[in-house]
Parts: C-alpha cells; structure tokens; sequence
C-alpha cells in the first residue's frame, strides 16, 4: 500500500477551503501545525490555535502523486508548485518507536523498558511500557520530570492519583515504587486502555485503577501527580484540592517554564507550592495540602 501526504501553507481565512477540498479528494487524516515550528501552547476550551503561518497535511491512501496535487491544485486554484507530494512507503506504524528505545533510569532504581528490554542493574524497579497510540514514553521531558519526582517521593503505601494519565506510565510507575493503590484518570478512550494494557503488561492491574472522576472520594489521595498541560491545570486547581488530603503531595507537569508562575499562583490558595525542576523549558512544579484550618484563617 502506498500513502501519499500532501503539505501546503494556507492563509488563515483559506484554511476552512483547503481541508473542504482534502475531504473531497478522499483524505484519510488531515493535520494542522505551526509552519514557524514555534512550541504548542494549548488554547483554552472553545478556542482554537492561530499561529502566523499554518501548515496542513493531508493523507491520501494513492500512488497518483502528480494527479491528485493537480488536481487539489485545480480545486484551490493555485500553482501546484506550493504543494509539496511525498509518498510514504508501506511500514508498521504501531512498532517505528521501537526501533531507538531503550531502557531509561529515573531517580537511583527505576527503570522504563520497551519491547523486553532490561537493564544491568540487578536490583531495578522496572516499568515494561507500550505506549500504544496514548501519550507517554518517558522521553518527554516533562513526562521525565514527574519519573524523577515520583521516584524522589515517599510513595510506598500512599493511595497515588495520575491525572490526566496517557499511556499510564506514571500510573504503573507509582504502582512499582509501593503505593498502596493507584487510580488513573483521563479523557481520552485510548489512553485509558493503554493505562490498563501497561498495568496488566507489568502485572500491577490489581493495584491500578482506571477510573472516571466522579469516583474518586474527597480527601482520600496522598499524592497527585497531573502531567498535563498549563490551562488545564490551572482550571483544575479547585478539585484537586478537593480530592488530596491535608498534608498530601502533588505534582504538576506538562508547563513551559514561562507559564509556571501562572499556574503555581492557581494552586497556592491551597498548597505551598514551589518549583521543583527543571528540563529544557519545561518545569515541574511540586506542592503540599495546606491544612483546613490555615485555610479558614
């Protein structure tokens, strides 16, 4: 089978027109991003992301590479020329990650593994991860940051919530370095059965469990951990307060560092919060429930 991806860089007003045309032409997927390869900032409910130049790629399942960019070149009435046609040969999509992992450390003994790889270290808390089509592989540095942070935490015998959990892998993390129970939450179908499928994969499936919010019971999470993104969390801010006990811990990810004084300033209400690391321009930030009773004075 060959595919054939088309790329072209409307102008704002046009965008709406040119993926008209793409849908007509028999696109299988259509993607838009930032042409300027500026970082993604995520847009607010009901928003949508405006950057100054777009780029849309469509994906047609064809071998008529020159036929069909003519012919989305007639449709738009523009110059063939600023259609880019590159044909992508037939590869097992699901398994390409595979191919550069390798086992990772975080803190002094946890290791994530893929495909049955094991490190030297004898005496390592492994996590076996397939990240499936879910976010989270521990390459990104914030899902990095929180590997590190849990693995610095007195997670051992804590009830431990991931927000907003992906591929699970914080989930299965908590789960390895003894927590007593773990639940993991999220909006996304796909990442709750990979969450599911990474704790049955590395035998935890008894202590993770993959929930809807509305289960979960105020006051009963000794650490939260929400690798996420900065909106969100700051949205969040009065339901996690809800659901960590006084004195628990949480853990914020998923934030430029330019963002992080915004978002520590949502949760300091009811947490001592501070920044507690650091990758590239991603932060982490890290705080404690305050009590009730600091709360009413």
């Amino acid at each position: 089978m060959t595919w054939l991806q088309l790329s072209l860089d409307p102008e704002a007003q046009d965008l709406e027109a040119v993926q008209s045309a793409c849908e007509r032409l028999g696109a299988l997927s259509i993607t838009l991003s930032d042409a300027g390869d500026a970082p993604v900032l995520e847009p607010l409910p009901g928003e949508t992301p405006i950057w100054k130049q777009t780029r849309l790629v469509a994906l047609f399942e064809t071998d008529q590479s020159d036929a069909l960019r003519q012919r989305l070149a007639d449709q738009l009435q523009i110059d063939p020329a600023l259609i880019s046609a590159d044909e992508l040969a037939e590869r097992d999509w699901s398994n390409e990650w595979r191919k550069e992992s390798r086992p990772v450390c975080y803190g002094e003994r946890l290791w994530v593994c893929q495909d049955g790889q094991r490190p030297a270290d004898t005496e390592a808390l492994l996590i076996d991860l397939d990240p499936g089509l879910a976010f989270g592989t521990g390459s990104h540095p914030s899902t990095a940051l929180c590997l590190e942070w849990l693995a610095r935490a007195p997670v051992e015998g804590c009830t431990v919530l991931d927000y907003g959990c992906g591929s699970g892998i914080l989930a299965v993390a908590a789960a390895r370095l003894g927590a007593q129970k773990v639940y993991a939450i999220d909006i996304d179908e796909q990442a709750m059965t990979a969450t599911r499928d990474n704790a049955s994969k590395n035998r935890l499936e008894a202590l993770v469990s993959v929930v809807k919010p509305e289960a979960l019971a105020p006051n009963e999470t000794d650490i939260l951990v929400a690798n996420i993104l900065a909106n969100p969390l700051r949205q969040l801010a009065p339901e996690f307060a809800k659901l960590v006990r006084p004195g628990g811990l949480i853990a914020l990810a998923g934030i430029l560092q330019e963002q992080a004084d915004l978002v520590m300033s949502a949760f300091e209400k009811d947490f001592v919060m501070a920044q507690s690391g650091r990758r590239g321009d991603w932060a982490l930030l890290a705080g404690r429930r305050r009590a009730m009773d600091a709360e009413r004075s």
